[in-house]
């Protein structure tokens, strides 16, 4: 067996493995140490001597053992516990106990995500836990992807793990009340997974894809589990629909190639299907919400043959929609983008003054890069280029620095 298939398995055995070991021992922080274990001897095992009959019990195995281990060398009050613990077959592993509560789907996937996007954690360490102990990525892959050091990414995850034990946050779904604003958080914690992977807002790279699949991939799963949420569709339409246009955003040379620039006979046409497909069962039969319209936006532009067939005047529509959904100033900008289509790029600038005096924009380099392509569309070379070289000033991500700052040298 290949390392990319055993790896593609264990990432899809995580959730219903440490799942079943946090219903049973609780001390979620020590069982998601003993699951991590259990996967690198897999990893090393199971390519070089063959998958085992049945891989979700073997983890389950290898883990329960491995937690044993640590609870042995904690205390002697535990001792009775973690023999009962190693004492249990194999086979009384694979099941649940009569009377365990298991989530929508028939596994523990809902659940932990719900856990790993608990209020009490901050943004970052939702991102983190949710990539360690659902997605099952190692501490090194997540530490690369968010371009920070591995000591560092280590710490964020431990404290976030004690921050859920000392909140005593149980390991089940949120009471009623609470549960669609806790998937709120879990699919905002997903989008922003895809987003950073799609643009990285930092380093070399304008792409990390191995974020983007797995928040598709996360949102597959989610989407398996609640068929009928529209909002969950909609994200996962959303992402198809973008990570479609992947293929065509880097030239040759890595250099960024813009949206009305792109080579649109290299868009995945088969995830366009697909999130076509999604957004439209989800607009016929769902409460209208944020990421059904996001995604119907970019099913406009993705259906357009060419960049001048796109509706923008349904675009502009449908950004009227989200805005009413969505107060969010990064929504606004690009409805003046689309206004600056429909209605001439003065009309965006004057929407952009606007927006100019809203705080949660202050600093970002996109209020100036709409500027400056606006101001180039209107005809003010000189204005566009200091536009230009001000959103290359203060952009982190490298790709799009050399983008920008080539745009001011061209317009002039």
């Amino acid at each position: 067996m290949s390392t990319a298939v055993a790896d593609d398995l264990l990432r899809e055995l995580v959730p219903q493995v440490l799942g079943v070991l946090v219903r049973r021992h609780g001390q979620f922080d020590a069982c998601e140490d003993a699951v991590q274990e259990a996967l690198i001897d897999a990893a090393v095992q199971w390519p070089a001597q063959g998958l085992p009959d049945n891989p979700r019990a073997w983890l389950l195995t290898v883990a329960t053992r491995r937690l044993t281990d640590q609870v042995r060398s904690e205390s002697a009050r535990r001792r009775r516990e973690e023999n009962a613990a190693a004492r249990t077959p194999a086979d009384e592993l694979v099941a649940p106990a009569p009377g365990e509560e298991r989530a929508p789907g028939g596994d523990d996937t809902l659940t932990l995500l719900f856990l790993c996007c608990h209020p009490a954690l901050s943004q970052p360490s939702q991102l983190a836990l949710t990539l360690r102990a659902v997605g099952g990525l190692t501490t090194a892959e997540i530490a690369a992807a968010f371009l920070v050091p591995e000591a560092t990414m280590a710490q964020r995850i431990s404290r976030a793990k004690q921050r859920i034990r000392a909140a005593g946050v149980p390991f089940a779904p949120p009471p009623e009340p609470e549960r669609a604003g806790r998937l709120r958080v879990v699919l905002h914690v997903l989008y922003l997974i895809f987003n950073e992977g799609y643009a990285a807002t930092s380093g070399p790279d304008l792409h990390r894809p191995e974020l983007t699949a797995e928040a598709i991939r996360l949102a597959r799963e989610l989407h398996r589990l609640l068929p009928g949420d529209g909002e969950v569709t909609g994200l996962l339409a959303l992402m198809l629909l973008t990570e479609a246009r992947r293929p065509a955003r880097t030239d040759e040379a890595g250099r960024l190639v813009p949206l009305d620039e792109q080579d649109r006979a290299l868009w995945d046409r088969r995830l366009v299907a697909e999130g076509v497909a999604l957004v439209t069962g989800a607009l016929a039969g769902a409460p209208l919400g944020p990421y059904q319209v996001q995604a119907a936006i970019a099913a406009v532009h993705d259906e357009a043959p060419a960049a001048a067939d796109t509706d923008w005047r349904q675009i502009l529509a449908l950004y009227g929609v989200l805005a009413e959904l969505d107060d969010n100033p990064v929504v606004a900008l690009n409805q003046a983008v689309a206004a600056a289509m429909v209605h001439g790029p003065r009309t965006g600038l004057a929407r952009l003054d606007e927006l100019a005096h809203d705080g949660r924009l202050a600093g970002h380099h996109r209020l100036h890069s709409v500027r400056a392509h606006l101001l180039e569309r209107a005809g003010e070379p000189e204005a566009a280029a200091d536009a230009y070289r001000e959103a290359a000033r203060r952009t982190t991500s490298l790709p799009e620095r050399r983008y920008l700052e080539d745009r001011a040298a061209a317009v002039r």
